[in-house]
Formats: structure tokens, C-alpha cells, sequence
């Protein structure tokens, strides 16, 4: 026979501890005195801290930024955007092509033209006008070997490199499109316009301008070698005369007579590129040999480009990142300003 062990002594009757869990149990109803508790389900907390609801995970999506507050009367520098820089450098090449090559197509018509120092001075003039023009905006470069020797001299941003040298091609082609469709319009050159615009182009060897005079041409070792020069030549006195120990207001005259003079010295030789731009605009239109030897006025002009930048900067102090002739504005605020940056 079972016998039923007496309860401890201080321990509630069953019936007190089902009463108690249930009062426990606020978010449920209570439940009458002697009936069982399901202790299968976890009874709900109380307290402040247990009806905490657990903190929601991060969303990986949300974007962090970074703010800052500057000051009044702080000087606040800011340049042109990279829209207008890409076009003043796409207007000023399609001038620069527009006005040099413009005169050399007409100086290929006896009579008309003005020869070879009338070309020299028309490339000259051009990239003075346009350097004054627009050269505060985007740095006056107008040819991708300017821009690639301001890089390796520290005074161009690299990120800036292939937008302005796509810019330079751009405005390059349509300047020469507009001389071309001018030029076929011609009744004596119908039908050999390509033939007549390849007198623009630059080339080498049977097609060194010197050729017909001479019976012979300049080979690609010196060809290349002239356009390296001469390009060097012009790159560096680009970069000193917009140097910031330099009053920049001559600096457009100083540019355009220094590619006057460097053109006449080049011109028997390959018809003067010293711009990759400029020669693959002529090459464009001309006949096939002109783009087969387009490859020299690339290769040749970048070297002597690098080598100019190299040397500015072994022997000049450090660099600003001026890019050249462009200038920045600058303005003093006038109450504190908070800037929010995304990181």
C-alpha cells in the first residue's frame, strides 16, 4: 500500500504553486486555482529587461557618410567641373586643327595658300588664342601629349589623362570634317579629295614633305627621333612658363611662338605633329598610308612628352597639382557650413 510522503515543511500545496505561476504569467490569463500549469511552454518574462525586444541586425544596404563642419570665414577653393573641362579641351583642339591644318589644306592650292610659315603661324596663333580663352577652365592642354607630360610632371591629376585625351581626339575630328566636307565641295579635286587632304598628314620616308625636293626621305629612326625632340622641347617650356614662380600672363604668347618656331624646324621632316591629335585627325581622311604610319606620331611624341615631365620634375620643387593654366575659384564663407560626405 502507497503511502503519500508528507509535504517539507515550508513548501507550498500544489494547489498554491499553480496559483503562483499563473500570476506570474502577464500575458496570459489567469488560471483557476487548481487546474495543472503547461510548463512545456516557456513562460512569457517579466520585468523591464526580459520584454526588451532583441535589437534588429544592421542593414548591410544602408550607406554610412561622414560630416564635418568648416568654419566661417573659411577660404573654400573650387574648380571647374569635369564637363566643362573636357569641353574647353574639345573646343580648343577642334580650333587648334580647325585654324592650322585649315591654312594647309588651302597652301596645297598654288596661289592660295600661305606656305609653310603661314601654317607655322596659324598652328601658333591658335593654340595662344586658345589657351587664353579657355585655358583657365581646363588647363589649356589641347593635345594628349601635353597632357600626359603635366601627369608625369605631378601637375595633372592622372584620373584626368584619358577623359581629356578622348576630348582632344573628339574636337580633332571635327575640326577636320568640316575642312574636308569644305574642300570636296571643290570641282578640281573631285573625286581625290583623300589624295589632296593627305598633304596635311604627317608621315615619314616617301612621305617626308621634303621628299619631292630631295629624292629621298627621312627613315622612321629619325623622323621619330625629330618628333621626340621637338615635342620634349615644347612640353617643357609648357610647364615652365605655367610654373607658379612664373607670372602666367605671357604664358599663351610664350606657348603659341615657341609651336610657330618648333613646327618650322619639323615640318621637312614629317610635316610637324608634336600632337598625336592633331595627326590622327588628318589621318582620318587621308589616304591608307597615313594611318599604317600614324603609330610614330603616338609613340614619338608621348616619349619625348614623359621624358619632358621627368625632367621638370627631377629639377623643379614639388609640384602643385595646378593642371597647367587652369585657376580655381575661391571663396571666403560667410557662416559656418556642415558638409555631409558620403564615405
Amino acid at each position: 500500500m502507497s503511502q503519500t510522503p508528507d509535504p517539507v515543511a515550508g513548501s507550498p500545496e500544489p494547489a498554491d504553486v499553480t496559483a503562483a505561476a499563473a500570476a506570474d504569467d502577464t500575458t496570459q490569463p489567469p488560471v483557476p486555482a487548481g487546474e495543472p500549469v503547461d510548463t512545456t511552454k516557456p513562460a512569457a518574462a517579466s520585468g523591464p529587461a526580459a520584454t526588451a525586444a532583441p535589437a534588429p541586425e544592421a542593414d548591410a544596404s544602408v550607406e554610412s557618410y561622414d560630416a564635418y563642419v568648416v568654419p566661417a570665414g573659411t577660404a573654400v577653393i573650387t574648380g571647374p567641373s569635369l564637363a566643362a573641362r573636357l569641353g574647353a579641351e574639345a573646343f580648343g583642339t577642334f580650333f587648334l586643327v580647325l585654324a592650322g591644318v585649315g591654312v594647309a589644306v588651302w597652301a596645297g592650292i598654288q596661289g592660295l595658300g600661305a606656305g609653310p610659315l603661314g601654317v607655322a603661324l596659324a598652328f601658333g596663333i591658335a593654340v595662344l588664342a586658345g589657351a587664353s580663352a579657355v585655358g583657365h577652365v581646363s588647363g589649356g592642354h589641347f593635345n594628349p601629349a601635353v597632357t600626359i607630360g603635366a601627369a608625369i610632371a605631378g601637375r595633372t591629376p592622372w584620373r584626368d589623362v584619358l577623359p581629356y585625351w578622348l576630348a582632344q581626339l573628339v574636337g580633332g575630328a571635327l575640326a577636320t570634317s568640316v575642312i574636308f566636307l569644305s574642300a570636296s565641295s571643290l570641282k578640281p579635286i573631285e573625286n581625290n579629295e583623300r589624295e589632296f587632304f593627305s598633304s596635311t598628314s604627317n608621315g615619314y620616308d616617301s612621305h617626308s614633305p621634303i621628299f619631292a625636293a630631295a629624292q629621298g626621305g627621312f627613315s622612321w629612326v629619325f623622323a621619330g627621333l625629330t618628333e621626340l625632340i621637338v615635342t620634349a622641347v615644347f612640353v617643357g617650356i609648357i610647364l615652365g612658363v605655367t610654373d607658379r614662380r612664373v607670372t602666367k600672363v605671357a604664358a599663351p604668347v610664350a606657348i603659341g611662338l615657341a609651336l610657330t618656331v618648333l613646327i618650322l624646324v619639323a615640318m621637312p621632316v614629317t610635316n610637324a605633329s608634336l600632337n598625336p591629335a592633331r595627326s590622327t585627325a588628318t589621318a582620318i581622311f587621308s589616304e591608307s598610308w597615313a594611318l599604317k604610319q600614324l603609330w610614330l606620331f603616338w609613340l614619338f611624341p608621348i616619349l619625348g612628352a614623359a621624358l619632358a615631365g621627368l625632367v621638370y620634375r627631377a629639377f623643379a620643387a614639388e609640384p602643385p597639382a595646378d593642371n597647367l593654366l587652369q585657376e580655381d575659384d575661391v571663396y571666403i564663407t560667410e557662416e559656418d557650413v556642415l558638409v555631409v560626405e558620403e564615405r
